[in-house]
């Protein structure tokens, strides 16, 4: 094989389990993808407030549900997963939620986007919805933009349900910015549809793995 066509093969990227080492580059994605799809950096009271709500809970609490995409030696991408939603509410509130509290709760001028997303991570009771015992399992998933219209986003959706059907569990669910029409035809190409509960103002959308 010659020299350049091992360069390519070496640079494509590639979908992976999860290693604790990854855990900062899976932060620093969650932050560069925090506003609507594009960079957060600087917007909040702390930069880590992001991946503090929407990322690192996860990847410590279930490191076997998390994928990502690494590329040049990088994670430039990844999928997290609680697959029981009550569960993981519970175990977020006794040994998360003090460690928010004590970085967080004082932090927050009210009125401001920060006090809202501050609020959002000291409320883990915002992640219940009346489909869960059809729909337990909740996602998060962020790919940057070189990084995006490749079909990595299947590839790691693709690898999480086929983690989450080994174990059983019958269904999936998220939520979306209602004007997010890029993300809501990516979730219908693989089969999410609308819930009983979703309303236009705040869709969820659920996928069944029975």
């Amino acid at each position: 094989m010659s020299k350049q066509m091992t360069s390519s093969v070496d640079d494509s990227p590639l979908v992976r389990a999860y290693r604790p080492r990854d855990y900062w580059d899976v932060s620093d994605v969650c932050l560069r993808t925090g506003e609507a799809g594009g960079d957060s950096t600087g917007l909040y009271v702390s930069d880590e407030l992001l991946p503090d709500i929407f990322a690192r809970p996860y990847v410590l609490f279930e490191p076997a549900l998390a994928f990502v995409v690494e590329h040049a030696g990088r994670v430039g991408g990844y999928i997290v997963c609680a697959p029981d939603t009550l569960a993981f509410i519970e175990r977020y509130r006794a040994d998360w939620l003090p460690i928010l509290a004590r970085k967080y709760a004082t932090r927050a001028r009210p009125g401001t986007r920060d006090e809202h997303m501050i609020q959002l991570g000291l409320r883990p009771e915002r992640m219940l919805f009346p489909e869960l015992a059809r729909y337990p399992a909740h996602l998060h998933i962020d790919l940057l933009p070189p990084l995006q219209g490749q079909g990595l986003g299947r590839l790691l959706m693709s690898r999480l349900i086929r983690a989450l059907r080994e174990r059983g569990v019958p269904g999936l669910h998220l939520s979306l910015a209602p004007a997010n029409k890029r993300a809501r035809g990516f979730y219908d190409h693989i089969g999410f549809r609308e819930v009983p509960s979703s309303t236009p103002d705040a869709p969820w959308l659920g996928l069944e793995l029975g």
